[in-house]
């Protein structure tokens, strides 16, 4: 099997807060949750560190994510910033955790990347190495916290999430970054901290993009082209992202992979929704770069949604291996989809981290 960087997986905010031991096997997580009702994907889950092994998911970026949603804001979230950075706090606590008991291992420098890597190819290794990555910046309640993220492992960052942000507007919202979002900004790019443009509205983008000069990456977006919808990206995006030398991670969630697609309702095999339709995905991006180096994974594949909202040949997250066939079949070659699912991020952080 090809080893596979999964570039977006919200394990912390599963293990926390929706209460999953993210060390038991699939079948166990969904029994444990047979009786729940409180999320649409309960007894639907595809994603735990054994699923992860057994679909040699070897590499990923791990989230802490918290919002901070203001009196007039509607969605979900924390009543204040410090409760918001109490909660990523949590969170880094469950990950050191996983590290104590050997399942997981921070990566958060270039030799640590190569020595994981390394351990991975003699076998020797059955950790899953992760870089911390912080969705939606809300819970920065100053700069001084950015440094303390960074101090402890932090090494990407998305400004926003859902709707109006602190330091920017996300999906679902319009407007710009201004003076907030510009500080959070600088301060990013002088930590040499990764920025994820995924979720930013698209006057947030490309005030970023002119702002921001250091490493950016598109953790899990997928193509507006396909999926008409704000949270993906259009043409000249993806070409903006591919001329800064970015990679995108494309999504496995079902409403952003298929045209149509109604939340709670559709299902994936009546839909039709396969591997096939996310590698149109994958096929528009390389069509766009002219090659395979800018395109990978970002599966999301645990974003509040189980395999009731994913492709229909998808069970756990282990079966992103079938995806190699389907991209055969498409006539990418073996090196091709090596890029496309591990060495083009791999490339990438050594890059960055060089």
């Amino acid at each position: 099997m090809s080893l596979i960087f999964d570039a977006h997986l919200d394990l912390a905010m599963n293990a926390m807060e929706w209460n999953r031991n993210l060390t038991l096997p699939i079948n166990k997580i969904r029994e444990s949750e047979k009786f729940l009702n409180d999320k649409p994907d309960r007894g639907n889950g595809t994603v735990s560190l054994d699923a992860m092994r057994k679909g040699n998911i070897y590499i990923c970026v791990a989230t802490q994510i918290a919002r901070y949603s203001k009196p007039e804001n509607k969605l979900t979230g924390w009543r204040s910033q410090e409760q918001a950075w109490a909660q990523t706090q949590g969170q880094l606590a469950w990950y050191r955790s996983m590290e104590k008991i050997g399942e997981m291992t921070q990566i958060k420098n270039k030799i640590e990347l190569d020595n994981h890597i390394e351990k991975w190819k003699k076998g020797v290794n059955n950790t899953i190495g992760y870089i911390l990555s912080l969705e939606g910046a809300d819970s920065i309640i100053s700069m001084e916290h950015l440094h303390l993220a960074h101090a402890y492992g932090l090494r990407a960052i998305g400004p926003a999430h859902y709707g109006p942000g602190t330091y920017a507007y996300g999906t679902d919202s319009s407007g710009g970054i201004g003076k907030k979002g510009k500080k959070l900004l600088d301060e990013i790019e002088k930590l040499n901290l990764i920025l994820d443009v995924t979720h930013l509205c698209d006057l947030s983008f490309w005030e970023t993009m002119d702002r921001f000069k250091g490493p950016i990456w598109a953790s899990h977006s997928n193509c507006r082209s396909i999926v008409p919808n704000q949270r993906q990206f259009d043409d000249k995006q993806i070409k903006k992202l591919i001329n800064r030398n970015s990679i995108i991670g494309v999504c496995f969630d079902a409403w952003m992979i298929l045209p149509k697609w109604k939340r709670g309702v559709s299902d994936p095999k009546k839909m039709k929704l396969s591997l096939e339709n996310v590698v149109d995905h994958v096929d528009h991006i390389c069509q766009l770069a002219g090659n395979c180096d800018s395109v990978g994974i970002g599966s999301d594949l645990d974003g509040a949604f189980g395999n009731e909202q994913c492709p229909y040949d998808i069970d756990t997250i282990a079966d992103l291996q079938k995806m190699k066939y389907t991209l055969k079949k498409r006539g990418y070659t073996d090196l091709n989809i090596d890029n496309i699912f591990h060495q083009n991020f791999i490339n990438f952080l050594k890059k960055t981290w060089s």
